[in-house]
């Protein structure tokens, strides 16, 4: 889903290069990526023994230039991915609490549903990180000025190595991704305060 969104929203603002490629599909396939989706992931839990996992899927190919405003619809066109996480994640949070209004007790649904959160909050937050080739790079790539905006994003080359050294070193998780996961959190929470008054025990 998040993939398919960047080029769905890609399309929309005039780009159809994810459309025709069959890019824009919830189907899996297309977006498996043999390094990002497979090998990476595989070795990584075994050469951690299942403490550390990183993976992605094949990038959606955007023509930016296609695009009738480049510059600022860049911006909608990366913040798609991170915001259908956000959804999915609400999503899951729904689905959570119907099950305790319904009074589901089957621990697969229950934790099927909370790893659906997790997952994705991981992925909203992670993806925003202010850096290319990450979606939030790209997003501050679009509200920087012109002449800035070419000089972050030639850090294209060298981000994906910056950031899985931030990763390593701890930083991005503590300094980005447990604060934004927090605040993801309780706006979700307030978000879905009115299943909550109707299908949660009131603690009065």
């Amino acid at each position: 889903m998040h993939e398919a969104a960047h080029g769905y929203i890609a399309k929309l603002f005039g780009d159809n290069t994810a459309w025709s490629m069959g890019r824009v599909t919830l189907n899996p396939i297309p977006h498996i990526d043999l390094v990002g989706t497979i090998a990476m992931p595989l070795l990584l839990y075994v050469a951690t023994s299942g403490q550390f996992l990183f993976g992605y899927a094949k990038p959606v190919p955007v023509d930016f230039s296609r695009l009738r405003h480049p510059k600022r619809d860049m911006i909608w066109v990366a913040l798609a991915g991170p915001a259908s996480n956000f959804l999915q994640a609400l999503a899951w949070a729904a689905a959570l609490y119907f099950m305790a209004g319904m009074e589901v007790e089957e621990p697969f649904f229950i934790e099927m549903a909370r790893a659906g959160i997790l997952v994705n909050l991981v992925m909203f937050a992670f993806n925003l990180f202010p850096l290319p080739p990450l979606d939030g790079g790209r997003m501050v790539v679009g509200l920087l000025p012109w002449r800035m905006a070419v000089r972050f994003a030639n850090l294209e080359r060298y981000g994906f190595f910056i950031v899985m050294g931030l990763v390593l070193l701890g930083v991005v998780n503590a300094l980005w991704m447990r604060p934004i996961m927090s605040a993801s959190m309780q706006a979700i929470q307030w978000l879905l305060l009115p299943l909550a008054a109707l299908f949660l025990p009131s603690t009065s």
